[in-house]
């Protein structure tokens, strides 16, 4: 049977609807093991749907009104907030109910939910342990539990709180990860199940677009007033990675002095900071979302067609899921990484490492060019044009000699500074 046939008639007609058509490589890999319960290790690139590559088999495992089943564990707030509408979506057609878990929200409001028994939760470790350490989540009705980004969730802080809220889980249960790196995953992901399915379908997977990775010279200064510029060249949309929140303030105060549409998403920001920062840029009321790498993972916005480093990343790590947020899904986009004399080489490292091929770039005539030559070019016929303007106004200006009037002068003098009418023809 094909993928959409596994699918119940009303997920089929929100498939079509929803403008889907062939399911990615992730997608149709999953679904069967996931379906039959197997403990699965998913790894794909950045945008070939492994949010749903591993939601639509896992609801179908959960039984309406019988208490919290299934729970998803995401690294950030934004990232499970995400999840949870995409489960919303689909669930809600099987009369299932969600509930978001994160910090930052009221922990009342969450409480008092809990009550309806939610069958699906979805949440950060942090909250979600609070909330099994009072009793208010069952965590013994658990049946799956899944950690999106999990190479997030290993990390040493967050390991700890992961394995607390499994060792809070019935004896047996079934366990899924998902991820786009292997790196330390499959290790870390074996010692915490006997029997695991790998899934990885990296070399595989056609569904992500061309993405072009270029660097573009300039002071460190001069940030603002690149990022500005590149606001006003044709169909620029971006998100634009900071590698320090501070950096980021400063240079969001001085593009919203200079009346520029952009918003801020920040780790030091409340929740409803970070939900406006994400609804202006998801509803395109903002031509920039200026963020850190809080915004890296998972994060999915329509069509985003650049990427901007207003630095060299940290990581090859960042620089790969930053660069995730273009090319989704067969969509095509750019990666342009701000450089200057003391970092050039350290990008051109990480691109070596990474193994991608870039090119320097140039900003300038209200437009992006790929070489120098063009740009020596506009410059050259700027400064003569210049030079051409000076030398006509300085002849303007000089003293002239008094010269005899024309013989032919026109008798009619009464409008000396009046244009006259051109001939009629003969």
């Amino acid at each position: 049977m094909t993928f959409n046939k596994n699918l119940p008639e009303a997920w089929q007609e929100h498939w079509q609807a929803s403008g889907f058509s062939e399911p990615s490589m992730i997608q149709q890999k999953s679904f069967q093991p996931l379906k039959e319960k197997e403990n699965v290790l998913g790894i794909s690139p950045t945008g070939s749907g492994k949010t749903l590559a591993y939601v639509l088999p896992l609801l179908l495992n959960v039984e309406k009104d019988q208490g919290s089943q299934l729970l998803i564990l995401a690294p950030s707030q934004e990232l499970a907030v995400q999840i949870s509408q995409v489960v919303r979506d689909w669930a809600t057609l099987l009369q299932l109910k969600t509930q978001t878990l994160i910090g930052g929200a009221n922990v009342g409001r969450q409480i008092e939910k809990l009550k309806k028994k939610p069958e699906i939760l979805v949440g950060t470790p942090g909250r979600v342990m609070e909330l099994i350490k009072t009793k208010k989540i069952k965590s013994h009705l658990l049946k799956t539990i899944v950690m999106d980004e999990v190479d997030q969730l290993f990390h040493e802080k967050e390991l700890n709180l992961t394995k607390q809220i499994l060792a809070s889980a019935p004896t047996k249960f079934q366990l899924v990860f998902y991820s786009a790196t292997a790196d330390r995953v499959a290790e870390e992901a074996q010692k915490l199940t006997d029997q695991l399915t790998i899934i990885d379908v990296t070399g595989e997977d056609q569904s992500g677009g061309v993405v072009k990775h270029y660097f573009m010279a300039l002071s460190p200064r001069k940030k603002s007033d690149y990022l500005r510029s590149l606001a006003y060249t044709p169909d620029f949309r971006a998100m634009v990675f900071f590698n320090q929140v501070a950096d980021l303030g400063s240079v969001e105060e001085k593009l919203i002095y200079e009346g520029l549409a952009v918003a801020g998403l920040a780790s030091d920001q409340n929740k409803t900071l970070r939900k406006l920062a994400i609804d202006q840029f998801a509803k395109n009321r903002a031509v920039m979302l200026l963020t850190t790498d809080i915004a890296a993972r998972g994060l999915d916005f329509n069509a985003i067609p650049f990427v901007v480093n207003a630095e060299v990343p940290l990581s090859e790590e960042s620089y790969i899921h930053r660069a995730g947020r273009v090319g989704r899904m067969g969509a095509s986009g750019f990666v342009i990484t701000f450089v200057n004399d003391a970092t050039k080489r350290d990008y051109q490292r990480l691109m070596k490492k990474i193994e991608l091929p870039f090119q320097e770039i140039f900003l300038y005539d209200g437009a992006i060019h790929l070489t120098r030559k063009e740009k020596s070019l506009i410059e050259e016929k700027t400064v003569s044009s210049n030079m051409t303007v000076k030398k006509e106004q300085a002849t303007k200006t000089l003293p002239t000699k008094k010269t005899a009037k024309p013989k032919n002068r026109p008798k009619n003098t009464k409008n000396k500074g009046a244009r006259r009418k051109p001939s009629k023809p003969e």
